[in-house]
């Protein structure tokens, strides 16, 4: 693939509003961008499954045609990076205490990979507050989680948390 390739990793469990205005102003600065589900082999978690979050995002970011992918990994984002030729990490900020998380995970994926480079993006104002955690407790306890997922991402919380 011609062009420039950036790795945009998370949870996703489940994907927002937020990662998807990320994901979209991503794809002003680069060409196509693989959205990156991480996991620990060693403890599992989450409510949905590795398979089922990669499924949500190809489902959610049709639109965007073969400039996304859906992809997990487990281990060193940095490494991950590289076995796909992306130059780029893509990550979003919503609040200060996103950034301070943040720098120190750049500053040790810098040392580890000085050759991949890592892009924040601020969070939409609409978005900031906004986070998979915060959809699922408010889904949990009855909430409108509409402003926040697409329809099909609050089917799939219905689904899984209204038995």
């Amino acid at each position: 693939m011609n062009g420039s390739l950036a790795v945009y990793p998370g949870s996703f469990d489940p994907v927002t509003n937020g990662h998807l205005d990320i994901l979209r102003r991503a794809l002003t600065v680069v060409d196509h961008v693989v959205l990156a589900v991480a996991y620990n082999q060693e403890k599992p978690s989450g409510l949905f499954s590795v398979q089922e979050r990669i499924d949500i995002l190809a489902q959610v970011t049709e639109e965007f045609g073969d400039k996304v992918t859906a992809d997990s990994f487990h281990g060193l984002l940095v490494d991950y990076a590289r076995r796909k030729n992306a130059g780029t990490i893509i990550r979003g900020l919503r609040a200060v205490a996103d950034f301070e998380y943040e720098f120190q995970m750049t500053l040790m994926n810098r040392h580890l990979a000085p050759d991949v480079e890592t892009m924040f993006l601020m969070a939409d104002e609409a978005h900031f507050y906004t986070s998979s955690r915060l959809v699922k407790e408010v889904h949990s306890f009855g909430g409108d989680i509409s402003a926040f997922v697409p329809d099909y991402v609050a089917k799939r919380l219905a689904e899984k948390l209204d038995k």
